[in-house]
């Protein structure tokens, strides 16, 4: 497997003093996000997609360092916002341009019924309109616009669309991943960030081999379930991540939520299921400065990949 880095946590640097920093700590790959949720801090999506000599210089400030571009990045939510699919579909189209096989993103969440705007996350099957949610926003948004998203991905040469397993997404888990799978195909598999499992009470090892095959792509970040709030409160939680000393749980660096043996267990486990890709790096926790942060998780990461 093969180390890499989002770099939106070392935003603050401009694209080549980021690439000079994360290459410093031994890191040739690059997981690069081009907007939605996040800010693309290093690049400008419209100008890369409409101009030949911006993405020379872009693919020149990878190539002088030996590095690479291994998958774009466009988390958001292209099934309630226009916006929002517009990045995406510029995002495939600037794959194509660069060459680039594997788009990371999120599948989206529907609102919850034909006139509304908002939406809406069903955790849980009472009172009986959630069906009535849930069954609009698959058979009526999610599977048609899904469908069409796989088509138009084809047309631009991708070949895996790999779909975190955040909340607040219709796909949030390994079984709604395989259920949309089925409807969709294969082009569709999963980026499994263990961080979010945790929180929600799941088994990231036990994930993986459920996935099998469907395994696409592997963020690695931690999370921590915060025990004296945990307690009284449990794992929901909607104050802001700012307020991490309030929280239930809280993103943190690899390590600081889980030993180094469970992440190598969880890579052992990874390889034994065949995956041999990329494992990107995110590092969201607030605690720290973000270098610091960034060179605690490779260091961990390190151990738990034996490179």
């Amino acid at each position: 497997m093969r180390l890499s880095y989002i770099p939106d946590s070392l935003g603050h640097l401009k694209l080549d003093h980021m690439l000079d920093t994360v290459h410093a700590l031994g890191v040739d790959a690059i997981e690069l996000t081009t907007g939605n949720w996040s800010e693309a801090p290093h690049i400008n999506l419209d100008e890369l997609v409409s101009d030949s000599e911006s993405r020379k210089r872009l693919q020149e400030s990878f190539s002088s360092r030996n590095m690479e571009i291994v998958a774009l990045n466009c988390s958001g939510n292209p099934l309630a916002y226009e916006k929002d699919m517009e990045v995406t579909l510029k995002t495939f189209q600037l794959s194509e341009q660069l060459g680039i096989k594997k788009v990371v993103m999120m599948s989206g969440l529907p609102s919850g019924c034909k006139n509304d705007i908002t939406p809406v996350w069903i955790t849980t099957s009472w009172p009986p309109m959630t069906q009535d949610i849930l069954k609009y926003q698959w058979e009526e948004v999610a599977i048609p616009k899904w469908i069409k998203l796989v088509e138009q991905a084809k047309d631009f040469g991708i070949e895996k669309i790999a779909l975190e397993n955040h909340g607040w997404q219709l796909v949030y888990n390994p079984e709604t991943l395989l259920k949309l799978r089925k409807e969709v195909g294969p082009m569709i598999g999963m980026n499994l960030d263990p961080s979010h499992l945790f929180w929600m009470g799941g088994d990231p090892i036990e994930a993986l081999r459920e996935l099998g095959d469907a395994l696409y792509h592997i963020h690695a970040k931690d999370s921590r379930l915060e025990r004296r709030l945990l307690g009284p409160n449990g794992v929901l939680d909607t104050k802001p991540i700012e307020e991490y000393s309030n929280r239930s749980w809280n993103y943190v660096a690899v390590g600081c939520g889980h030993s180094g043996q469970w992440w190598k267990e969880f890579f052992s486990v990874a390889r034994m299921i065949g995956y041999n890709d990329v494992v990107s790096l995110e590092m969201e926790d607030l605690t720290m400065d973000a270098l610091t942060g960034v060179k605690m998780s490779i260091e961990v990461i390190r151990q738990g990949l034996g490179i």
